[in-house]
């Protein structure tokens, strides 16, 4: 990853990887009508999940760069498609249950779908230049998915999941302003060895959309919202602030208050390991005439986390907690606490060749004596086995299995498999 364009974008760091993280970088300059269009070439496993991180943060070096006067103008992105099959069994479990043939398995016993992985597909613009002293900079991603349920409809779903600019210098830190994805939980999905897979293949959600990853069981989704983030630079021998005012957002029956989301996260890095903590709190209002009526609630959710890499092995643990932290996204359980956690433990064996296996977990506190059939707990597990083609693809299998359940003990069972691969450019 290129440290400017980090600096100039104020994003959080990739998680630290095993194996070379600095590729050489072969370049051939064409002069153009006064613009320079540079090729960036990529080497090594470990720098693809780098790439997986540039595609989710959008800070990584793209495929051209074309320079005019004092901006720079990259241009790059991400296409992949994984097939997933699975097969679902149990009981009916109602809300957001993972597991279940509802969301699963799209209604059905088993199913199979050609569509995205964890990543969406897309491609990202970004721009930067210098004035006045001042570090300016910026980027829009413009996502879309492969599979949809019709092969004659026109597949017409853009995700525009960022559209930002920022401004600031090395030592006052930098400042960003537009959409962009959310502070809390970055650390968790962008450690997430299914980044580059699918992790817990859901078909409703891969159809039209995407897989899952360990969202709902493991994390909660970070987001993307209308922003204004700080980002300090580095202080006190490695460490950095984020905090961010959002614009608020609605959850089913609960409407956002009068004033902004607040997330905050401050992080350590020292050599080969990372620990970071983090917060989000916004005040929800029950809708007027739903069953919501009467009933507000503020989200106030904590998150903590650490990763660690010796060698060819890596480590993660991560622990979100909180009332209205959700499922799936913020406030989807209304006012339940809730807790989830991500384990994983990655070995990179060759240079091209990474083994992975993950555990999470997501979960509804407080409804245990009650008996009722209301949603409790998803967890996955995935193992995973990544490959290194060339330098620009990765081919990825992976193996899990998804378990959803609610407070009167029944359980519904997804067993699924994917495989496929994903390019950056």
């Amino acid at each position: 990853m290129n440290d400017r364009i980090k600096e100039h974008l104020g994003k959080p760091p990739c998680p630290r990887l095993s194996g070379p993280t600095d590729p050489t970088r072969d370049r051939s300059r064409l002069k153009r009508r006064g613009a320079f269009v540079t090729a960036r070439g990529r080497r090594g496993l470990s720098t693809t999940i780098g790439f997986a991180c540039a595609a989710l943060f959008a800070t990584g070096a793209q495929a051209v760069t074309v320079q005019g006067g004092d901006w720079e103008l990259d241009v790059g992105g991400i296409v992949n498609a994984y097939y997933t099959t699975v097969s679902c069994s149990g009981d009916t479990v109602a809300g957001p249950a993972l597991g279940g043939r509802a969301l699963g398995c799209s209604g059905k016993d088993h199913r199979t779908t050609i569509g995205n992985g964890l990543l969406p597909s897309g491609l990202v613009t970004k721009f930067r230049t210098r004035q006045d002293g001042i570090d300016i900079g910026g980027t829009v991603g413009i996502m879309v998915h492969a599979a949809t349920g019709s092969g004659i409809d026109a597949n017409s779903g853009v995700d525009v999941r960022q559209a930002f600019f920022t401004v600031g210098t090395a030592d006052a830190g930098t400042l960003k302003v537009g959409r962009d994805y959310g502070v809390f939980g970055a650390n968790a999905i962008l450690s997430d060895m299914t980044l580059l897979g699918a992790g817990a293949p859901t078909q409703a959600t891969q159809r039209g959309r995407v897989t899952l990853g360990h969202i709902g069981a493991g994390y909660t989704y970070l987001g993307t919202y209308g922003q204004m983030t700080y980002t300090s630079p580095s202080f006190g021998g490695g460490f950095t602030f984020t905090g961010a005012l959002v614009s608020p957002v609605d959850a089913g029956v609960y409407q956002s208050g009068s004033t902004p989301q607040v997330q905050a996260q401050i992080a350590y890095a020292g050599d080969g390991w990372k620990v970071w903590a983090g917060l989000k709190s916004q005040k929800f209002e029950g809708a007027s005439g739903s069953p919501a009526d009467g009933h507000d609630f503020t989200e106030a959710a904590g998150e903590a986390g650490a990763s660690f890499t010796a060698g060819p092995f890596g480590l993660l643990a991560n622990v979100q907690a909180g009332k209205g932290l959700g499922i799936l996204t913020d406030g989807d359980q209304g006012d339940i606490k809730g807790v989830n956690y991500l384990v994983q433990g990655t070995w990179q064996t060759t240079e091209r060749i990474k083994l992975g296996l993950s555990y999470g977990q997501s979960r509804n506190r407080g409804g245990e004596s009650t008996g009722t059939d209301a949603f409790q707990s998803n967890e996955n597990l995935t193992g995973g086995l990544y490959y290194k083609l060339t330098q620009s693809i990765t081919l990825a299998g992976e193996l899990g299995e998804t378990r959803s359940k609610d407070f009167a003990g029944r359980e519904a069972r997804q067993y699924g498999g994917s495989f496929g691969g994903i390019i950056f450019f």
